[in-house]
């Protein structure tokens, strides 16, 4: 996590920076997809998971005909074609991602209620007490409380300046404020953008392996003179559904996991700016 140590005064207490999240989104990436290439090689395109493919020498030799007929829903899954293991690549970056943003943005709240928090430092700075919201800072942590600090250290700098006028030193409380608050917001958005774009993507991954579904299906129907084709139709409605579905849910677990975490730094900070008006208006009127 960034903090605002960079402006504070020699002898200020250090922050604890805690879990600042992974920065590197393309290495999540990366290992998602290796693990849903193994997933999709060694758990649904198991043999056991085919008709009569349980004696089969070759242990991958579904993957070159249409031979074995799924015994279950993951042989299905399997029949979906490489589309599959793109889409699941998608899911479990959203999830890891999920996961990622959860520690990270819970770490940038603190360690207590963040309603709470700034309603202790409202109370301590109506009373003009700095030491107690400079206490309650140390406490929390999180990147509320760095940044409610940073701008309580410019403002007990600016009580023992003499040179400014007052407007200078509001000014100057404003832009400490802002500054340190521009520190705090990149880690908090971090990795949001990705899961942002695949809300799309993995939709459109869906309606790619759908469409290249029913063009096999298609392709079946009008195969030989003697009629359809009927394992390979199956196979496109099979490689069709299963796209659709997988699609679906990697776009909709996405939409959730992106608008959570929107409305989670919206919240953090709406209490930036809630306490970032109390210490200004503090200030002016206290001096």
């Amino acid at each position: 996590m960034a903090t605002t140590n960079a402006s504070a005064p020699k002898g200020a207490p250090k922050q604890s920076k805690g879990f600042t999240g992974i920065k590197s989104g393309f290495a999540v990436i990366i290992v998602c997809a290796v693990i849903a290439v193994c997933l999709y090689l060694f758990g649904a395109g198991y043999l056991g998971n085919f008709k009569g493919a349980d004696n089969d020498p070759a242990m991958f030799s579904v993957l070159s005909d249409n031979t074995y007929e799924p015994a279950g829903i993951l042989g299905t899954v399997y029949k979906g074609g490489f589309v599959v293991p793109i889409i699941w690549t998608l899911f479990v970056t959203v999830v890891a991602l999920a996961i990622e943003r959860f520690f990270a943005i819970r770490n940038a709240y603190g360690r207590s209620s963040l309603t709470k928090f700034v309603a202790d430092i409202k109370v301590a700075l109506k009373q003009n007490d700095l030491v107690k919201a400079q206490q309650l800072c140390d406490k929390q942590r999180g990147s509320v409380a760095n940044v409610v600090g940073a701008t309580l250290r410019k403002y007990k700098e600016m009580e023992e300046n003499n040179t400014l006028t007052k407007e200078q030193k509001v000014l100057s409380i404003q832009k400490e404020l802002e500054e340190a608050t521009a520190l705090e917001m990149p880690m908090m958005q971090e990795n949001l953008p990705i899961i942002g774009t695949i809300v799309t993507l993995g939709t459109l991954m869906g309606l790619f392996g759908t469409v290249l579904g029913m063009i096999k299906s298609f392709s079946a129907m009008g195969a030989g003179e003697g009629g359809a084709d009927s394992s390979a139709l199956s196979v496109g409605i099979s490689e069709a559904l299963v796209n659709t579905a997988s699609g679906i849910a990697t776009g909709a677990l996405a939409v959730i996991a992106y608008n959570y975490y929107t409305n989670k730094i919206d919240r953090l900070t709406f209490s930036l700016d809630e306490v970032g008006f109390t210490i200004v208006e503090t200030f002016s009127a206290t001096h």
